[in-house]
């Protein structure tokens, strides 16, 4: 199961958030809670959960295992798992970025496969070594600005080391975690193409189910939810860099 984070304060504010340590909305912890409860009354349930070092994420984990009565499964907590790094825009508003950039250069930051934002400077306090919890992290792990294709270059070795394992044991695992390093893992589950994948949009708090194969692909995956509120969060997240 795979759940991004509920609405954080940056969400709502319409601002480039990556690895910005953000807090969720009171909107935020209510779709982590209703996406608990839809989980329980939908049958499922789970062995091991994992998350990234966000605090949006680990409280999102938090509110949907306890509507779940589940608070007491494993927990494990990785920065492989974190949001992208979105180096120097990591703080700006997406609308005002059009403004300054172009809707051309600002979604094919946001939303290409292999085009990195501008790089944050090696004394900024946006890059991690100045952060405690990355106080372990090489100078080659450490990011300055990543495209979907470093996200996904640092989040496929965690999978496959650590949590494809436990998925062969017979282990049901949740991730929660965010809209990029999700939509990372997602490319890889669905075998979806570079040019494909920017078109893809991950909503808020709504958990996606994968039934995976043999191979650890995906043989089944889908929204859970009505489908219509579905379809006006992805539209949401779509339409961020557009004039407000």
């Amino acid at each position: 199961m795979l759940l991004r984070h509920g609405e954080s304060e940056w969400n709502k504010l319409n601002l480039f958030t990556g690895w910005r340590d953000v807090k969720l909305t009171p909107q935020g912890e209510a779709e982590a809670r209703e996406a608990g409860r839809m989980l329980k009354a939908q049958g499922f349930s789970f062995d091991i959960a994992y998350t990234s070092l966000q605090t949006r994420a680990i409280k999102t984990l938090w509110l949907a295992l306890e509507q779940m009565d589940l608070m007491w499964i494993p927990e494990v907590k990785h920065w492989r798992l974190n949001e992208r790094h979105y180096g120097a825009l990591q703080g700006s508003d997406k609308a005002e970025a059009v403004k300054r950039f172009g809707a051309e250069q600002v979604h094919l930051w946001r939303r290409s496969y292999d085009v990195p934002p501008p790089p944050v400077a090696l004394d900024s306090p946006d890059y991690p070594k100045f952060d405690p919890r990355y106080a372990e992290l090489s100078e080659a792990e450490l990011p300055r600005g990543e495209c979907l294709k470093d996200v996904l270059e640092r989040v496929l070795p965690y999978w496959e080391s650590t949590i494809v394992p436990q998925i062969k044991a017979g282990k049901k695992v949740i991730i929660a975690a965010h809209g990029n390093s999700l939509r990372a893992l997602l490319k890889h589950l669905e075998g979806i193409s570079d040019g494909a994948i920017s078109d893809v949009n991950i909503p808020t708090g709504v958990p996606k189910a994968y039934r995976l194969n043999a191979a650890m692909k995906a043989e089944d995956a889908f929204f859970l939810g009505d489908a219509a509120e579905l379809e006006r969060k992805i539209k949401a997240v779509k339409e961020q860099t557009q004039a407000r």
